[in-house]
């Protein structure tokens, strides 16, 4: 936790130093004023207006790095985090150890903007090889916040099921130490992909698996991820919670 913090705070001094050394990015350009557009174009892409996105705009990466370093992103998952807590505090559990609460992994339980920082903050296309590279390192630091509200479900009775669309031969070893490293442990099981979803989208993957929860008769109370096919789809629990995230799309 501490080398994270660290780290973070040596890149935002780094992204303060380049924003003072450069042309500011809240200038006009080409009569065009890109601050405020890509404010605009983070807000359509987080409400799910703009779909399928590739990359992110090339004149939005120092908005999207500020954006991720600077506080903003921080403060906007904790104040998810404390909504989650407002609908937590009018459930009550029936006590039988079938009530399940499903999280998405890569950047909803543990980040990965400091390997997005070497892509550009997703203006670079999306490099399987490269995030699995990065993976496999099991380096991705817990979002606090997350964790904080994973402990205090799991206290609370809840069977805290991780669903991710990493791959389970190359990954499972990795990404199980990753976690357990950044403190979630606990949960009641990590499931990820295998041969006969892999081709599935993130959309059909995930529903199917929420569809076997629920079959084994588990009640889904709640469900967090960072990306709309974490969140679409039947099964999806009482309540979906997305989490900010303008680096990149799954569909």
């Amino acid at each position: 936790m501490e080398g994270y913090k660290r780290m973070k705070l040596l890149l935002i001094f780094l992204t303060v130093s380049s924003v003072a050394t450069s042309a500011s990015p809240w200038l006009p350009m080409d009569g065009n004023y890109p601050g405020s557009y890509c404010l605009s174009w983070r807000l359509a892409i987080e409400t799910n207006n703009v779909r399928a996105w590739r990359t992110v705009p090339i004149q939005c990466m120092r908005y999207v790095e500020v954006y991720m370093l600077a506080g903003q992103y921080d403060r906007d998952v904790q104040l998810i985090v404390e909504q989650i807590r407002v609908y937590l505090s009018q459930i009550v559990l029936p006590g039988d150890g079938m009530d399940a609460w499903i999280f998405d992994v890569d950047d909803t339980c543990v980040s990965n903007v400091f390997y997005y920082r070497l892509k550009r903050y997703g203006c670079d296309p999306y490099d399987p090889t490269g995030f699995r590279t990065w993976a496999m390192k099991g380096e991705s630091p817990a979002i606090q916040p997350v964790l904080e509200l994973f402990n205090e479900l799991i206290e609370t009775g809840f069977k805290v099921i991780l669903v991710t669309g990493r791959d389970q031969e190359t990954l499972g070893q990795a990404t199980q130490e990753n976690l357990h490293n950044q403190g979630f442990t606990g949960y009641e099981k990590l499931i990820m992909r295998t041969p006969e979803n892999k081709k599935h989208s993130a959309t059909i993957y995930k529903t199917t698996i929420r569809k076997q929860v629920v079959e084994e008769g588990y009640r889904i109370w709640g469900n967090v991820g960072d990306q709309w096919s974490d969140l679409q789809g039947e099964y999806s629990g009482n309540r979906t919670f997305k989490l900010p995230n303008p680096m990149y799309f799954v569909p």
